[in-house]
């Protein structure tokens, strides 16, 4: 595939996830994590015009100047932005003008490739890419917060992805302590956390060949596992007891009967399918409820190739931290994952909102222990 046909179905496949919403949906943001839809479709496009059409392209005129401060999300080299948390207050620009702009930029993008680019130029469109399609994963997250805290609950669709929710085959897998290597090796795309490759020295240890299910999380909440302090985490504690939390994110307790909210609505719980919109803090309780624990993010790629994975993002018991030899590149693209290595955990695998060709085991996801708007599960290891 050519990198305009790849430019192309990248692109279009953004607009594809927002393609059920009405416009009123595109502009909500009811939590701090949560982005409207607009924001992403305008800050994905504005990576392509300011990371390769203003330095590179000769003659190329800004769609607009101001886009610069409305569409940075955290480079502090590219300058002054809109601060996170007033995502939402962006009337203006309206959806209709950021779709232009995405119209403007395409245009321009295509005649650019159509002349031939550099490999300099090349690596950075494959990482613009992998960025857009880590927002269309982060598109949905936000789609179905937006929808699902509406208070009247409207589906996305009756299709939809989180019908691939499902349970693998119930089942343990060993393995011998020993040195393994972990860490990215190839020529294909990976982003610069993956890097270096190393031996890691490993204990025995199982891990479950799937993910724990909403039957049995449900077991967790009716044995008080909210109310039992000696489960959590110091932190985890307090954040129960500030948040009031009783259940996973998207739970509902209706006439003693459990709901969840999917983006097909409002609909009982489905016990078998696995629990998801988890917290770290919820899925290290639950682990520590068990018995058990969550494995490391390096027990989680030596044994990745013995289960299914792929359906929810999975916790690990592993910080966020650089690898051996890890160096942030030069420029605000070095501002790209090495800043914010402090503070959150580790998630392996990838979700059911992962766009194809956009998974692989050595994948670092990455979270503060709170968040659970993601596609996060519960994977245990003993």
């Amino acid at each position: 595939m050519s990198l305009l046909e790849q430019y192309s179905a990248v692109r279009s496949h953004s607009v594809m996830v927002c393609d059920k919403l009405q416009k009123e949906d595109y502009v909500v943001q009811p939590a701090e994590e949560v982005s409207p839809p607009k924001w992403h479709l305008g800050h994905t496009t504005w990576f392509f015009e300011t990371f390769i059409l203003i330095p590179h392209a000769v003659a190329y005129q800004p769609f607009n100047l101001d886009y610069n401060y409305v569409f940075n999300s955290y480079y502090e080299s590219i300058g002054a932005r809109v601060i996170r948390t007033d995502r939402g207050n962006l009337s203006r620009p309206t959806v209709d003008e950021i779709f232009h702009y995405r119209a403007y930029v395409d245009e321009a993008m295509e005649k650019f490739l159509l002349c031939g680019v550099s490999q300099e130029i090349e690596e950075l469109l494959i990482l613009g890419l992998n960025h857009e399609q880590q927002h269309q994963e982060l598109l949905w997250y936000d789609i179905k917060y937006i929808l699902g805290h509406n208070p009247l609950f409207p589906a996305y669709a009756a299709d939809n992805i989180e019908k691939g929710l499902t349970l693998a085959k119930e089942g343990w897998v060993d393995f011998k302590e020993g040195v393994h290597e972990v860490g990215y090796q190839g020529d294909a795309f990976h982003f610069d956390n993956e890097l270096g490759r190393h031996k890691v020295y490993i204990q025995n240890f199982s891990i479950s060949t799937r993910l724990v299910s909403n039957a049995e999380y449900l077991e967790f909440i009716k044995a008080g596992g909210y109310q039992d302090f000696s489960l959590w985490h110091a932190q985890g504690w307090d954040w129960v007891k500030d948040k009031h939390i009783n259940a996973p994110l998207y739970w509902y307790e209706i006439d003693g009967q459990w709901h969840r909210y999917s983006l097909s609505g409002l609909e009982s719980l489905k016990m078998d399918s696995p629990v998801s919109n988890i917290s770290y803090y919820e899925a290290s309780a639950y682990a520590q409820w068990k018995g058990m624990r969550l494995p490391t993010e390096f027990e989680w790629e030596v044994a990745s190739s013995s289960f299914e994975w792929g359906k929810l993002w999975e916790w690990t018991e592993s910080a966020y931290l650089p690898y051996p030899g890890f160096s942030k590149a030069a420029g605000a693209l070095g501002e790209y994952n090495g800043k914010f290595m402090v503070n959150q955990k580790v998630l392996r695998g990838a979700s059911i909102a992962t766009p194809a060709n956009h998974s692989r085991n050595t994948y670092r996801n990455f979270f503060h222990p709170d968040m659970r708007w993601m596609f996060s599960g519960i994977r245990l290891s003993k």
